[in-house]
């Protein structure tokens, strides 16, 4: 049996741990499976609160650049593309209160599914990055939505566009995420999650479900955009410039071709 996310349950509070820590979770097929098999689990059961958090130095590297480079045919991408979306739009729909803890480095996929949460909190010494622009794509698994969302249209573009690695402190004073903190980082989400037991918590679900209902076609459309833009760009030279400046630990010499 696979153990690439794990899932725990204690009391209402569920919570799904990426679990690939040598490949800082990098997200490869089988781990998109069972985490979606997981969030199945995790949307038929009692709890109320889920926790999303990584094993090890990261939240999650992004997609496996392995997968990324096996995917080349289109049926193969079409699939990861549809696990991407299937995962995404449960997290969104989730009838829980969710939280994302950030316990490290937090990379292109994986920040576009950290910020489908609720809530995102970030160790001080965490990074986050939408940094796909650095291998000529663009961000996937509603990372479009998500950061316009969060810190509005103009800031999304040049954020996307630049593809900086943020500090948590400065991911936090954007707005990209909700707090960045010093202390233990599960004494930081325990007390949240203590706050939301003593919470009148089936309003908070309803009201999010309102809420969140008014924007989940916007977010399907952009789901369907991004998987279409991004094969568009994995036929570039760009793309394949950024590839291999990546694997080389070089700078990239893009040609806009």
């Amino acid at each position: 049996m696979s153990e690439t996310v794990l899932l725990n349950y204690e009391n209402d509070v569920a919570t799904v741990t990426l679990n690939r820590p040598e490949q800082l979770n990098a997200m490869n097929e089988e781990l998109l499976v069972d985490l979606q098999e997981k969030l199945d689990e995790v949307q038929r059961s009692e709890a109320k609160i889920l926790v999303i958090t990584g094993n090890g130095k990261a939240f999650s590297a992004g997609g496996d650049m392995k997968m990324m480079l096996q995917a080349s045919g289109s049926d193969t991408f079409n699939d990861v593309m549809s696990k991407i979306r299937d995962i995404v739009l449960t997290l969104y729909q989730m009838p829980k209160i969710t939280i994302s803890a950030l316990n490290g480095a937090t990379a292109g996929l994986g920040l576009s599914i950290a910020l489908a949460s609720d809530y995102v909190i970030a160790k001080s010494d965490a990074k986050v990055a939408m940094n796909f622009i650095g291998i000529g794509l663009i961000p996937d698994g509603g990372g479009h939505f998500f950061m316009e969302q969060r810190v509005g249209t103009v800031k999304a573009k040049q954020l996307i566009w630049e593809g900086k690695t943020l500090t948590a402190k400065e991911a936090e004073q954007l707005q990209l995420i909700d707090l960045s903190t010093d202390e233990d980082l599960n004494q930081v989400v325990n007390g949240y999650v203590h706050k939301l037991k003593h919470a009148p918590i089936l309003a908070m679900i309803e009201s999010k479900g309102i809420l969140n209902s008014q924007q989940l076609s916007k977010l399907k459309a952009i789901l369907d955009s991004e998987t279409n833009g991004q094969l568009s760009m994995r036929q570039t030279e760009d793309h394949q410039e950024g590839v291999q400046a990546f694997l080389n630990k070089r700078q990239p010499q893009f040609t806009w071709k």
